[in-house]
């Protein structure tokens, strides 16, 4: 679908530059992004390369699994359907935890095996569960201590001070958080939202 966006820009910016004239405006446009991408890219790589080498001393040094035990609990409370000890659990604080500290890579492994334990909870299979949602509205909210991916952005674009985003950005981000728990709580209560029971699956023994 990406895909189709993308070329449906580039050919609408060929068919309007044609039909106005401006076909070499066009051209110079494209190559002179292309040249402003090589050397974005460029200034990325050290800046990335410091901002993740210190999320790993991080994840190795154990500051991840220590996040993982102050968010258990909460997760236990928002999560009331889920058994207690539950595997999944394991999986969204590790997911969690390296979100807040900006290790989006490491992120993925753990949020995917989280949504895998989740389908299999899942009563209503091709819908997803409350507890699915609430993961997702905790994902996409995302609370993030160190933006790493955006200070390497500024950086690289010559931000005299790229890291006084930090504060912003946790603010931000905690209340992007707040709003998708709050509005995955809510709409799970609505009946319109609520699963028929004969829309269920049995568990069986």
């Amino acid at each position: 679908m990406l895909n189709i966006i993308w070329l449906g820009l580039v050919l609408g910016s060929i068919i309007i530059g044609a039909i106005n004239g401006t076909i070499p405006a066009v051209v110079n446009a494209v190559t002179d992004s292309a040249a402003s991408a090589v050397v974005l890219a460029l200034g990325l790589i050290g800046i990335m390369a410091l901002w993740l080498g210190l999320m790993r001393i991080a994840e190795d040094a154990g500051l991840i699994r220590g996040l993982s035990k102050l968010i258990s609990p909460v997760l236990r409370f928002l999560f009331p359907q889920i058994p207690r000890d539950h595997p999944v659990f394991g999986a969204m604080t590790l997911n969690i935890s390296a979100n807040v500290l900006g290790l989006a890579n490491a992120a993925t492994p753990f949020g995917l095996k989280a949504m895998e334990e989740l389908s299999k909870l899942n009563k209503t299979p091709g819908t997803a569960s409350d507890s699915m949602c609430m993961f997702v509205a905790i994902n996409t909210g995302s609370v993030q201590l160190i933006p790493a991916t955006a200070i390497a952005i500024l950086a690289s674009a010559g931000d005299p001070s790229p890291t006084s985003i930090i504060i912003p950005v946790l603010i931000a981000t905690a209340c992007a958080t707040t709003t998708g728990i709050l509005s995955a709580k809510w709409f799970s209560k609505m009946p319109f939202f609520k699963i028929k029971p004969e829309h269920q699956v049995r568990e069986t023994k």
